[in-house]
């Protein structure tokens, strides 16, 4: 099954929503500077989701390991 586009974008921000948080715990629990923390979050957070999104795209171009009529995921 072939996904859309908008759902590899709604999968992508709530996968980085965790990271980003995740980054910032990480960033203050190293710097102690709650401005450079969220400085690192918001660089993270848009740039990581440009990244995964591609990600996504690209390997919804390949099959390996996909199934044709099959279910999307094999249990």
């Amino acid at each position: 099954m072939k996904e859309k586009n908008y759902r590899s974008l709604l999968k992508s921000i709530s996968y980085r929503i965790t990271g980003t948080l995740a980054t910032f715990l990480i960033s203050f629990l190293v710097t102690g500077e709650l401005k450079f923390a969220f400085s690192i979050m918001g660089v993270d957070f848009f740039a990581k989701i440009i990244l995964f999104y591609f990600h996504e795209r690209l390997w919804n171009r390949i099959k390996l390991g996909k199934v044709k009529g099959g279910p999307e995921y094999e249990i």
